[in-house]
């Protein structure tokens, strides 16, 4: 934690040695002792530790400077830290100021120049003055802090990047939060750019792409070589499994994430069914150990980067990624696994990351707080994100299709909703409408088997209704079912078009595409278990096959 300042203003070179030196003495163990040889300097050197979240606990000013005063100086910066302590250095003849001051701009204490001897007539005041400030005093957040509006699209979708790439973030309502129109003030940020993002060396961004952010966190968006043994695109279980075994067996392995890791698992919650964690782990826990664990044994790491089409020419594959740039690789792995389905009523694409949610439970909870919110969908996801709501929610409502979670849910998840209080499943419930002004207001919700519709107001709508595979992208000749999961293995000789396109005597690997040296591991693949654990094992299984690959070409 960085140690708060003691800031002095004084026109007088030898006066700032002389307090600078005696503050040094006494305070630079637990403070940072900064100066300035005006107060015109001094509102600037403020503004910019105030953006980058500096604390100054004391402000000490002399009364006599040209251009401003002391007293006009410490009246200015009540702006930027009204709990600071202030101090007045006067001279006898300025005492009628200095009195004036304290009603004025609630001076704490005057001192009279010279101090001398400071163990006598400097520390004791000052020592009273700064054991009073930390009483009161509460360390603010230090990290980015996000300012834009709670029903902003832009300013969910930037909150979704930062929370999956798992950097902690404060979040400001500019319509609620003062400190967030302090920083717009201080950073000259007018409210049509927002939202705004502040990063805790002063800079600050307005309306950034998740690039921009990328490029300050210290995400790598660039690959270091032009070619790799295995290049893993997507970096969900299956991928981040891939990339442990990849580089721990000595490939050079490269790994690409459009948005954050962990895919779908990342924003779980709570996953509890893991083998070796009794107690559960959250997605985002696990996405971290995989990352951390996979760049220690020399994995690369690219995000947020999207990977445009794969195209084959011999043994080579090359990767054309959205900025145009290409990377060449002697096999791939695509592990991009799924996301959820749209969901097909009126005026659901209206609100969008305006009161309804794909998914985002995690990001969105705290918005959620003392409202009523509704989920959509029977799984396991839905389940999880009920029970991380309801911690924050006034009451939780899941509507279901069915009668009951029974055929959808796992047990364990059903006996918690069961157990907790705030939470009604509604069965035989669909969504037809959602409705509201710039925001979600109110869903339309009928009964279907009594075909009863109902108005509810709704802040919160979160959509779990089954899923669809990220395979829009590839254009390559890789199979893929009619749903456009990724086809592997034996799998392959139902379609006439495998007999075309694969041209060895071998038969496909377990996991191998009709595409020679392209994997599919994970949700993506036709087949799958749609399991975190099932999704670590093929992602680790796709290294021995790029082993096996690698060997015969």
């Amino acid at each position: 934690m960085k140690k708060p300042i003691i800031f002095v203003v004084d026109d007088d070179p030898q006066v700032i040695r002389a307090i600078e030196r005696d503050l040094r003495q006494n305070y630079r163990k637990d403070y940072r002792i900064l100066s300035a040889e005006s107060g015109k300097v001094a509102l600037t050197a403020l503004k910019k530790l105030r953006l980058k979240n500096d604390t100054v606990a004391m402000l000490i000013s002399d009364q006599r400077m040209p251009v401003m005063s002391g007293v006009d100086f410490l009246n200015s910066a009540k702006k930027y830290y009204p709990d600071a302590k202030y101090v007045l250095l006067t001279a006898y003849s300025d005492i009628d100021a200095a009195i004036k001051a304290i009603n004025d701009v609630q001076l704490d204490y005057y001192l009279m120049k010279p101090w001398d001897p400071p163990d006598e007539h400097l520390f004791p005041i000052l020592n009273e003055l700064l054991y009073d400030w930390q009483a009161s005093y509460r360390p603010e957040f230090e990290g980015i802090k996000i300012v834009g509006y709670q029903w902003s699209p832009r300013s969910h979708t930037i909150k979704d990047f930062l929370a999956g790439n798992l950097i902690p973030y404060l979040w400001f309502d500019v319509e609620t939060s003062g400190r967030a129109r302090e920083l717009l003030e201080i950073a000259s940020i007018e409210y049509k750019d927002l939202p705004a993002v502040f990063f805790d060396n002063g800079e600050f961004i307005a309306n950034p792409d998740n690039l921009a952010i990328a490029e300050k966190i210290g995400l790598k968006a660039h690959a270091s070589e032009i070619m790799y043994d295995v290049l893993i695109v997507g970096a969900g279980p299956a991928g981040l499994a891939a990339a442990v075994y990849g580089a721990s067996e000595g490939l050079s392995t490269l790994m690409i994430e459009k948005m954050a890791p962990g895919g779908q698992a990342g924003t779980t919650t709570r996953i509890e069914n893991y083998l070796g964690f009794p107690s559960g782990l959250s997605g985002s826990e696990l996405s971290r150990r995989a990352i951390t664990q996979s760049t220690r044994l020399g994995a690369e790491f690219l995000s947020p980067v999207e990977v445009m089409s794969i195209n084959v020419k011999d043994k080579y594959k090359t990767v054309t990624l959205s900025d145009g740039s290409s990377i060449n690789a002697l096999s791939v792995i695509i592990s991009t696994g799924v996301d959820y389905r749209r969901l097909n009523a009126k005026g659901i694409d209206k609100f969008t990351d305006a009161g309804i949610y794909y998914g985002a439970a995690v990001t969105e909870a705290h918005a959620c707080k003392g409202n009523d919110v509704y989920i959509i969908g029977g799984g396991n996801s839905a389940g999880q994100a009920a029970m991380h709501l309801s911690k924050f929610a006034k009451n939780v409502y899941v509507l279901i299709r069915k009668d009951s979670l029974t055929s959808s849910m796992s047990h364990y998840l059903i006996e918690q909703i069961n157990n907790t209080e705030n939470i009604t499943v509604l069965g035989r419930t669909e969504v037809v409408e959602a409705m509201g002004e710039g925001r979600l207001d109110e869903i339309v919700v009928k009964n279907s088997t009594t075909n009863e519709t109902k108005t509810l107001k709704a802040q919160s709508l979160f959509i779990f209704i089954g899923t669809r595979p990220h395979t829009d992208w590839i254009k390559s000749d890789i199979v893929k079912n009619d749903k456009g999961y990724i086809e592997t293995g034996r799998d392959l000789h139902k379609y006439d078009d495998f007999k075309v396109l694969w041209k060895l005597d071998r038969q496909p690997y377990l996991l191998e595409s009709s595409s020679p040296g392209i994997f599919a591991a994970g949700d993506v693949r036709s087949g799958s278990m749609n399991r975190v654990a099932s999704a670590v094992g093929e992602g680790s299984m796709a290294i021995k096959f790029v082993h096996d690959y690698l060997s015969h070409h």
